[in-house]
């Protein structure tokens, strides 16, 4: 006799078939973009195949998504890769952060401000909502906080989106304009070069599974902001300053994750109904820019004082997401921990401070 099926299995299977058809497509342009010579492959084929498909084919959206129990394994395996760039050498150049921190933290809080301005005073936007579309970074916790602060939450999704994207695409081209086609041939090989998963001693497999599932679990009863991130990258690195762990970068947990996060994105560009949102999209236009060329600005002033690398510097700045810009780092082979430990510090200085902050200015909103 055939058992019926449940609801929750019912919902497992249809995130199994969106898995797999994101990924056979996500796969299928990333191997496109890596034959062509295309600066993060994977990344970057997994978004546009993903993104253009679900657009041209709609009955075809249904079917396009990366499940959050998939996605939240991928993200503790990027945390220990991350930690895994701390090492000693890199503690000691720790004190040399303070300027860029410092630099950063004060751009993030003047474009925040500026963005509310425009979106509050010129465009009329309630003051909650301007306010959650202005923060530059945090976009999966300000998304979901949304969903209990505005009515208007997709509005949030879409400028959030808009720069995530934008970011995302922009910055491996900007990479191959700078360096020349010898850089994005050379992340291309590197990550071809990346020791593979089966070529790993059985202890090391056992240390990057172990950070993984302890960091979390430790970090979600500690109650830490984003513990399957904090939680393995904290633990990994901790591991990793102390000399008791060498994990390498894997080179099919590096595509993985490329696939997954390029895929997700994708599906969540393929989805927005731009002819409904038509003028929230143009508000996030004009705010990503906005946002952008402060960044940028900020970041020339930091190279002309310390001679840094441009491309170093502008993704420790650059608000694309915090997973994004990492695994940017990871795949081009810039400083992984520079660029986590800025993107780190500003999502949690935004995760820390502005549920209070929002909620203040929802009261304000149904008080005036």
């Amino acid at each position: 006799m055939k058992r019926p099926t449940t609801p929750k299995s019912a919902s497992v299977l249809a995130d199994i078939r969106r898995l797999v058809v994101t990924f056979a497509l996500a796969l299928a342009t990333g191997r496109l973009f890596l034959q062509a010579g295309m600066p993060a492959p994977y990344l970057m084929g997994s978004l546009f195949g993903v993104w253009f498909t679900g657009a041209a084919i709609r009955p075809l959206q249904a079917h396009l998504g990366v499940a959050r129990w998939f996605h939240v394994p991928v993200i503790l395996g990027l945390g220990v890769l991350i930690g895994a760039t701390f090492n000693r050498t890199v503690l000691a150049q720790a004190d040399q952060w303070f300027l860029t921190l410092a630099t950063m933290i004060g751009t993030t809080l003047i474009v925040t401000t500026i963005g509310y301005n425009f979106l509050r005073r010129i465009r009329g936007y309630p003051r909650p909502l301007a306010f959650l579309c202005s923060v530059p970074g945090g976009q999966a916790e300000v998304i979901a906080m949304a969903r209990d602060l505005v009515r208007e939450d997709y509005a949030v999704a879409l400028f959030h989106l808009v720069r995530v994207a934008i970011v995302f695409v922009s910055t491996p081209l900007v990479l191959g304009l700078l360096e020349g086609s010898s850089a994005v041939s050379t992340s291309n090989a590197r990550l071809q070069a990346m020791p593979g998963l089966f070529s790993l001693p059985a202890m090391q497999l056992v240390q990057f599974a172990g950070f993984a599932l302890v960091g979390y679990v430790v970090a979600r009863l500690c109650r830490i902001p984003m513990p399957h991130l904090v939680g393995p990258m904290g633990l990994s690195t901790a591991m990793h300053l102390a000399g008791w762990a060498d994990i390498p970068r894997i080179n099919e947990f590096v595509i993985l994750a490329q696939l997954a996060i390029g895929g997700a994105v994708g599906a969540r560009l393929a989805q927005v109904p731009f002819r409904d949102v038509m003028g929230y999209l143009r508000d996030a236009l004009a705010n990503t820019l906005v946002i952008l060329t402060a960044y940028l600005v900020a970041a020339l002033v930091i190279i002309q004082i310390t001679g840094a690398d441009f491309l170093s510097i502008w993704l420790a700045f650059v608000p694309g997401g915090l997973y994004e810009v990492t695994l940017l780092a990871l795949v081009f082979g810039f400083d992984v921990a520079f660029v986590a430990f800025h993107h780190t510090v500003r999502v949690l200085m935004i995760f820390l401070s502005f549920p209070g902050l929002a909620g203040w200015l929802k009261r304000q909103s149904e008080t005036s």
